[in-house]
């Protein structure tokens, strides 16, 4: 969707942060604006929305963000698939890019935004407690859920799609700012390709495949 270098949501922040900067400058001296002055790089490394090198091939799921994998296990999901399944949750520390991509080409048929608490995104519990917002996506090989949970830092998941969307493999749909886990279902028909522990990139990584 966003193909900016830095995506829209960060423009406030970058602008409060570039005045607090230029104002301690102005008030105390150039030396004294160098702890706002790393604060606003670190804003703009955070909201930054690099180009991938997406795969052409509608068999495959890719990493719906970048991370690290903390979990992959057997589930029932019963929003949208209604049977056994995978899950394959990932971690994004702040340091990650926390722009999250389709891991599907596919019609968004489930769109659901839970409200929550604000436990930190690594622990198991944080998918069933913290706020967070779920989309179904279904084409022709499969049906896919995929999570943006907030994390203890984040307060606002944002989202640039809704029911009846189409979007394309690796596709930008939405944020979650400061800290989070985004979490990817899959059916039992794609072999997972990933373990726990193992880094992802957004779009780039294929963390599983349809079965032949």
């Amino acid at each position: 969707m966003v193909k900016t270098p830095i995506v829209k949501e960060g423009y406030v922040y970058i602008a409060v942060m570039a005045l607090i900067t230029i104002i301690v400058a102005l008030a105390f001296g150039p030396y004294w604006s160098i702890i706002p002055g790393v604060l606003l790089a670190y804003v703009i490394f955070f909201f930054r929305n690099p180009e991938r090198n997406v795969p052409d091939d509608e068999t495959l799921v890719l990493a719906p963000a970048d991370g690290k994998v903390i979990s992959v296990c057997d589930i029932y999901e019963d929003q949208f698939l209604n049977e056994a399944a995978t899950k394959v949750s990932i971690f994004l520390s702040i340091f990650d890019v926390h722009v999250n991509r389709s891991p599907i080409a596919g019609e968004i048929k489930f769109q659901q935004y839970t409200c929550g608490r604000f436990r930190p995104a690594y622990k198991e519990s944080a998918g069933c407690e913290n706020e967070r917002h779920a989309i179904g996506l279904e084409n022709k090989y499969m049906r896919v859920l995929v999570t943006q949970v907030a994390g203890i830092l984040a307060r606002r998941i944002v989202s640039w799609v809704t029911v009846g969307s189409i979007l394309k493999p690796g596709e930008r749909y939405g944020l979650i700012k400061f800290g989070s886990c985004t979490e990817v279902v899959v059916p039992k028909s794609v072999e997972i390709l990933v373990k726990k522990g193992d880094r992802v990139k957004g779009g780039e990584t294929i963390i599983g495949r349809l079965r032949q």
